[in-house]
């Protein structure tokens, strides 16, 4: 694939000159990618085959990087020691907006050997690994959502976030004649990401001022997820090289349209590579097609956390909006939370409940979680919903708000027997403590409506 790397790929490079910089990166709990910054010359002396190492309260931190106490994990009683960082070489790229820089995924181990459960390329991994064990494979696709700002990172700081200046001044889904004013900005992004291995389908403006989505092509789930956080960080720094910036919050404006993050997925059988959710005979969804969605329905509500892990992507849970408020699914209707589209090989399943802000590991895993839990179980999707959902009294609702979503998680069986106590426990006290934080602050709202009239 054009801007992957092998190893011996990169040695020639670095010993060309053209590769000086490299940065062995994983993804936190919350999406972000963290890493160190190799000189070519250290890389050179052997350390692929090594062990690097980082702090261990790297995933039990808040957004302002504070060590957060109660998590098992690590804490100043255990003193905050490191965990290992394995670096995973099929995922080694070039980064051509960053000059002679090259990129490989890690994933994080205790020193004994052991990965550790509660990162989110673990949790990834065992999902697709039982997957594997029923002779499966995930294709997944992601599709992102972002708003492009006129102003660079520094002065939306400076500004406090407030009185910005998206790069329109009205919404421009489908438009061509105002994407191209952005063009600049979109192209260098889709380019750049097809010369990092991160292959991109098409490029379109969406339906808030500013806001652009690019989607991106499907693969396998891991190396889907791995390309998802590559581009989101590195539609971040495109932008800011340009004097912009760029936000995937699921909603930063109550005014403007939400930012999702829809998952398309669909299995095929390991031997074959046929498409599992189609009957090619018939011209039909298969009887596990049924069974996995209607996994995906029946733990949506209990799952909802491990899509939807912010505070503010509730927000985008409204009505008339094109993001789903109910739990039902039909074919090609934007109203529901799963969207069925394609037919043969392109036969898939669109979630359209994450926002953008979302971690895409712990997304994919609760997609796969919750669909072998249809298939061991042997439950049924039911019949598609008509009509429009939102308007619907007799469908189940998502979680309102990340409390609910919370507690759902934290008594769901189906999700302490699927990921494991530890990881359970490690995700809920990090969206209580975001919760508690977010009630302990005063918020503009409040100053406007108390401040001079109490």
């Amino acid at each position: 694939m054009n801007g992957k790397l092998s190893l011996d790929d990169l040695k020639r490079l670095i010993e060309k000159g053209e590769i000086d910089t490299i940065l062995p990166v994983f993804p936190d709990h919350y999406g972000r990618l963290l890493g160190k910054r190799l000189t070519a010359e250290y890389f050179l002396s052997g350390v692929e085959k090594g062990m690097l190492h980082n702090c261990n309260y790297l995933l039990t931190v808040d957004m302002d990087m504070n060590p957060i106490p109660g998590f098992a994990m690590a804490s100043w009683d255990k003193g905050y020691g490191d965990f290992v960082s394995v670096m995973d070489m099929g995922t080694l790229r070039r980064i051509p907006w960053l000059p002679r820089t090259a990129l490989v995924v890690c994933d994080l181990h205790w020193e004994n050997g052991e990965p550790v459960a509660q990162a989110p390329r673990s949790i990834l991994r065992e999902q697709c690994r039982r997957l594997h064990e029923a002779g499966l494979y995930a294709n997944m696709g992601s599709e992102l959502e972002f708003y492009l700002f006129k102003e660079s990172v520094s002065a939306v700081h400076e500004r406090d976030y407030k009185n910005l200046h998206p790069s329109s001044d009205y919404r421009i889904d489908y438009h061509i004649l105002h994407t191209s004013l952005d063009e600049p900005i979109i192209r260098a992004i889709r380019n750049g990401m097809s010369e990092a291995g991160v292959p991109i389908e098409c490029s379109k403006g969406e339906w808030g001022a500013g806001q652009h989505e690019i989607g991106l092509w499907y693969s396998e789930a891991l190396e889907m997820a791995d390309r998802h956080v590559i581009y989101k960080n590195g539609v971040k720094e495109i932008a800011a090289l340009a004097g912009a910036s760029a936000t995937f919050m699921a909603k930063y404006d109550a005014a403007q349209a939400g930012s999702g993050f829809h998952i398309h997925t669909s299995l095929v059988h390991t031997k074959s590579g046929r498409n599992a959710f189609w009957d090619e005979k018939s011209h039909r969804p298969t009887p596990l097609f049924r069974q996995f969605l209607g996994g995906m329905l029946a733990l949506s509500r209990e799952f909802c956390l491990l899509f939807t892990p912010s505070l503010n992507a509730y927000k985008r849970y409204t009505e008339d909006s094109f993001a789903p408020t109910r739990i039902a699914w039909a074919h090609d209707n934007r109203t529901t939370g799963y969207r069925i589209v394609g037919e043969g090989q392109s036969f898939r399943i669109e979630n359209r409940m994450p926002g953008a802000d979302g971690n895409p590991y712990l997304a994919f895993a609760a997609t796969l979680a919750a669909g072998l839990y249809g298939i061991e179980h042997q439950l049924d999707c039911g019949e598609p919903y008509e009509g429009n959902a939102y308007t619907a009294t007799d469908l189940p609702k998502l979680p309102a708000t990340l409390k609910e979503a919370t507690e759902l998680f934290d008594k769901s069986e189906a999700a302490r027997k699927l990921f494991g106590d530890d990881v359970v426990e490690h995700y809920v006290h990090a969206a209580r403590t975001e919760q508690a934080a977010f009630e302990r602050a005063v918020t503009d709202w409040e100053l406007r409506q108390y401040f001079d009239r109490i």
